[in-house]
Formats: C-alpha cells, structure tokens, sequence
C-alpha cells in the first residue's frame, strides 16, 4: 500500500519530470504565460486529483500531452478568451532567427502548432501524434506539409 508521502514524492516526481514538456507545449498553443501557466496548473491539478494507474511511463507522457491539448481547446473555446486582448509574450533570451521561427509557428492555426510542436520540439513519430491527438496518420502527415509549407511561405518575407 502507498502511503501519502509516496504519492506526494511521486507527485512531485512526475510534476519535476513533464513539467517543461507541458509548459512548452501550452505556451505554443496559447501564446501567452500567464494561460500557459493556468493551463499548467490545469493539467497536473487533473493529474493529483485523478489518481491514475498507467500502463508505462510513455502511457503517462502521451496522457499529460492529451490532457495539455484539451485544456488549450477548452482555453481557445471559452467566453473569456473571446472577451481579453492577448498582450505579447516574449523571451529575451532567444536569438534573432529564433523569435522569427517562434513567432511564425505562433502565427499557425492552432491545429499546425500541434504538430509542429510534437513533431519537432518533442521528437514524437508521426504515428505516436496521430495516437496523441486520436486522429489518422494521414491527418498528421496532412498538417504537418502544410505547416511546413506555411511556416516557409512566412519565413521567405523575413529573409
């Protein structure tokens, strides 16, 4: 039997270990901290009070990333979102090349920022986002040309 103090130290294993992936993959979606960060709190708050038994940890990771892709929609779909005006987030400390690469997948619908962002910030096959966001691999490899071509089309105005 686990005791309270195991589940808090695996808690907060778990919370240590996915953090960055969750927080990255919120922000692409949202473009904004201060909903990434309440998205972030979202995701590992279902996660504490749901108490649930995986399969693997790649069973945990693909279930975090679900639960960070549904908490974005839910974001994208409420009343309030539709009512605020975004401010700009930006990070000081990345280059040139990459805040126009940043901003231009931020520029992305959000179903190309997706998979973009699982294709290529989080090394995901395109069979494993096709598992992740429950729909056919041909939908995958579908957004991803045509979020590469967009993403192109961008980028060729700022070079």
């Amino acid at each position: 039997m686990i005791n309270e103090s195991q589940c808090t130290a695996t808690n907060e294993s778990v919370v240590k270990k996915y953090a960055d992936m969750v927080y990255r993959l919120a922000f692409a979606q949202v473009r904004s901290k201060s909903d990434a960060d309440d998205i972030f709190q979202e995701v590992f708050l279902r996660y504490v009070r749901k108490k649930l038994v995986f399969e693997s940890e790649e069973h945990r990771k693909a279930w975090l990333i679900r639960v960070t892709v549904n908490c974005t929609k839910k974001h994208w779909s409420s009343a309030w979102h539709r009512r605020t005006v975004p401010l700009e987030d930006s990070y000081p400390f990345e280059t040139n090349e990459e805040t126009g690469v940043n901003e231009a997948v931020w520029k992305l619908a959000p179903k190309y920022r997706s998979v973009i962002h699982l294709f290529y910030y989080e090394g995901y096959s395109v069979a494993e986002i096709s598992s992740i966001l429950d729909v056919r691999e041909s939908t995958v490899r579908t957004q991803l040309t045509r979020a590469r071509a967009k993403l192109s089309e961008m980028l060729k105005g700022d070079l």
